[in-house]
């Protein structure tokens, strides 16, 4: 949760600070910290086109979930239509 909050509010210089990325899309959840980061590291290494697919089949609409686990909704971001 702190380390979404870091996120979210742009806290840590990071590729979510540097582009503006806050809105929380997928997320897995692991019992120890040596797994979680196996995990991720193994993510990072994946085509976009997988991470996309991976998102779209547990979160078709792109949902923030974040807000599901009482974080506030982000404002629209600047290049949105709406």
């Amino acid at each position: 949760m702190a380390r979404l909050d870091q996120r979210r509010t742009s806290a840590v210089p990071s590729f979510t600070s540097k582009y503006g990325v806050g809105k929380l899309v997928y997320f897995e959840i692991y019992d120890d910290m040596y797994t979680a980061i196996s995990r991720e590291k193994q993510l990072k290494a994946w085509r976009r086109a997988w991470k996309i697919a991976l998102i779209e089949d547990h979160n078709p609409d792109w949902v923030d979930l974040a807000v599901g686990l009482g974080f506030e909704p982000l404002p629209p971001h600047p290049s949105s239509r709406t």
